[in-house]
């Protein structure tokens, strides 16, 4: 049996808008009265966000000082998994094209985030996403989970799934973060990189991910002919 794991954000929805309304928020409410500032536009504020380029330095870069930039940096961590804001996710292009694609060739399919129960279930119904993905076919975090960083929950999360899912064959792992690429290494199992989400290549070469490619409907046909030669 072929398994494919595949986080959310990234490769199934396309969060760009919804940190750009966030940081456009963030900016706005930590400048002082009459201060102006530069606001990015989305493309700007994007390519900062995947070349990973710190909070603070981003908002130094549109005119806050020091402790505005801390402020900022903040309330962007505390807004941006806020439920007012989820409404701005979208499908990332050819992404349900993609999932009838595995689910008709019979690869295993399991969805791995750092969304929380809630947030997943938002996404399910808002875009009849649920129909790919059983119950016992989701890792996600629960609801009162308490995060640290997304390279220590994630192969927690990984760790879980080799214990609880059935045996497979040949197992991989896609995503667009450093932490996808980890939890997938630190458990032996092949990665392949998205270039559709919040990571540029630059950052997710650093982390010797097995492939990179555009989207996960490019991953998918990766594995689909790797499947179609096995059985061959």
């Amino acid at each position: 049996m072929l398994r494919l794991i595949t986080d959310f954000d990234g490769p199934i929805i396309d969060v760009s808008e919804r940190y750009y309304q966030v940081y456009k928020y963030c900016l706005a409410t930590s400048k002082a009265p009459g201060q102006s500032v530069k606001q990015l536009d989305k493309a700007q504020f994007w390519q900062l966000k995947r070349s990973r380029v710190p909070e603070t330095q981003i908002g130094i870069m549109c005119g806050l000082d020091e402790t505005q930039a801390k402020t900022f940096s903040h309330l962007r961590r505390q807004t941006v998994h806020t439920p007012s804001y989820f409404s701005y996710d979208t499908l990332a292009p050819g992404a349900v094209d993609a999932l009838e694609k595995v689910q008709a060739a019979g690869i295993d399919l399991v969805v791995m985030t750092m969304r929380r129960v809630k947030e997943l279930d938002y996404a399910f119904n808002r875009y009849d996403l649920g129909r790919f993905f059983p119950k016992n076919r989701c890792y996600c975090l629960t609801n009162d989970y308490v995060k640290t960083r997304d390279i220590d929950d994630k192969p927690l999360l990984m760790e879980r799934s080799l214990v609880e899912l059935p045996a497979a064959e040949d197992t991989w792992m896609v995503g667009d973060t450093e932490a996808d690429i980890m939890a997938a290494k630190n458990h032996n199992v092949k990665a392949i990189a998205v270039l559709c989400g919040i990571r540029d290549r630059e950052q997710l070469q650093l982390y010797n991910p097995d492939l990179i490619v555009e989207t996960l409907s490019e991953a998918v046909d990766i594995l689909i002919a790797k499947s179609l030669s096995q059985v061959a």
